[in-house]
């Protein structure tokens, strides 16, 4: 698959992700890990992960690019607002930490990619597919352990 494909991906997936986070959505769902997974399919399948002229430096930027990803995956869920409705059901919404977690985010991304091109290192747009896809997974993932922690163990009655 392309570099321009395997962006443009990026790009829709970032956009739905961001338009959902800026609204009140309910957590949980049995496909929370469908969007990761198929980046994750279309990163490796791609290759071009590591830059074979310059092995070593370019898997301590993929190593990098993906402790970013875990990290603002985890700051994103931390900062995200958690509520329970009578129903029992657990709800989201995005503040403006979360925000500020996008932007850091991106920010320390592109200080990445501006290293790895003054180093001469070539990073394809699938480092940027599983960096994405790592993040998607642990929110994911964090929010379902809080919501756990927030819903009764108990069916309420309607």
């Amino acid at each position: 698959m392309s570099d321009l494909v395997n962006v443009l991906v990026v790009l829709a997936v970032i956009g739905l992700v961001i338009a959902r986070q800026l609204r009140a959505t309910q957590v949980g769902g049995g496909r929370w890990w469908l969007i990761p997974g198929v980046m994750i399919v279309l990163a490796v399948r791609g290759g071009g992960l590591i830059d074979s002229h310059h092995h070593d430096e370019a898997i301590a930027l993929f190593a990098a690019e993906l402790a970013v990803g875990a990290v603002m995956g985890i700051a994103w869920a931390a900062s995200t607002r958690m509520w329970t409705k009578a129903d029992g059901a657990v709800w989201s919404q995005g503040t403006k930490a979360t925000i500020t977690v996008w932007v850091l985010g991106i920010a320390l991304r592109a200080g990445l990619y501006g290293v790895a091109a003054a180093r001469g290192v070539h990073q394809g747009s699938g480092s940027i597919l599983l960096a994405v896809a790592v993040t998607l997974l642990i929110r994911s993932g964090v929010l379902l352990v809080r919501a756990q922690s927030l819903s009764p163990s108990y069916r309420t009655a309607s």
